[in-house]
């Protein structure tokens, strides 16, 4: 039986501890800001639109625009012991670019995320023992960095691509938190829920779930072996967040089941583990870097 979030935390008392989950107004996101909140925790989500849920704080923030990120950054107040960075966009059809010009899938799932925790930095260090958890994909497995054409503006443009380059991009994200912010105490890890039905499918057509076997010839949605509910794939970021894991273990990927994952070459025949391109430190140290000098530039 696959385990929910809120199993995850049972027995723990997080009152005192005050967290952030991104996106965190449906599916999984929500089900893992409702599974802190529910063990004591101060939980704020991010959302694009005002809107009010029972028992979260919400906070108005679009991860494309720098500007709203920052905003939202220089009013946080206090210490920051959980950062779950899960809001994500998938397979926009077309090319797209966010404010700062970079390709939309890549600002949204990386470089909103790597704005909102540097930006949170000295409250995640305040905090003395803060986690980050990133939620990733096993679409990281498809596709990493392309450096030498981040934002599609030479090769062409394939919504896939893009998805999974973004996705591997969240897993360097944890892997340079974790190198650099170590001395402050913050652990960052990053994790695949698994496949699960939610907005997130909402650029990807009729004909595509059906291949997926997600869909039938009616529309209606399946969930064919494997799927899971929002609640079950928001355990292994809940976990990085709040449960308790082994000591020293930061700048890891973990597999939907909650296990650490191995490292594997990518590739269109890669079925579990985290790509080797995914890992990489030094193409983690090259990404921090860019996104640093588009913070700069903004």
């Amino acid at each position: 039986m696959t385990i929910t979030a809120t199993e995850v935390l049972a027995g723990l008392d997080l009152t005192g501890r005050r967290m952030i989950v991104t996106g965190g107004t449906s599916g999984i996101g929500l089900a893992t800001a409702r599974a802190l909140a529910g063990a004591g925790a101060e939980v704020t989500v991010t959302a694009r639109r005002p809107l009010e849920i029972p028992g979260l704080r919400v906070a108005t923030v679009d991860l494309t625009d720098l500007a709203s990120v920052r905003a939202f950054t220089d009013r946080w107040d206090g210490p920051l012991h959980a950062l779950v960075a899960n809001a994500g966009v998938m397979a926009v059809p077309d090319r797209r670019l966010s404010p700062a010009g970079w390709e939309l899938q890549l600002a949204t799932n990386f470089l909103g995320h790597f704005a909102l925790a540097t930006g949170l930095h000295p409250s995640l260090r305040e905090a003395g023992d803060a986690r980050i958890a990133v939620v990733s994909s096993g679409a990281q497995l498809r596709a990493g960095v392309d450096f030498e054409d981040l934002h599609f503006e030479r090769r062409p443009y394939d919504p896939w691509t893009a998805y999974a380059q973004s996705k591997s991009a969240d897993v360097l994200l944890a892997v340079e938190i974790a190198k650099r912010w170590a001395p402050d105490g913050v652990v960052a890890n990053a994790s695949d829920p698994g496949r699960i039905h939610t907005n997130l499918q909402r650029h990807v057509d009729d004909a595509t779930m059906r291949a997926m076997g997600a869909m039938d010839e009616a529309g209606n949605l399946l969930h064919p072996d494997g799927y899971k509910t929002p609640e079950q794939g928001a355990a292994p970021a809940t976990m990085l967040a709040a449960a308790p894991i082994p000591g020293g273990v930061t700048g890891r990927y973990f597999e939907e089941d909650r296990t650490e994952a191995a490292v594997v070459p990518g590739g269109p025949r890669a079925e579990s583990g985290v790509a080797g391109w995914s890992m990489d430190p030094e193409a983690a140290a090259r990404l921090w870097e860019l996104a640093g000098r588009a913070l700069r530039t903004a």
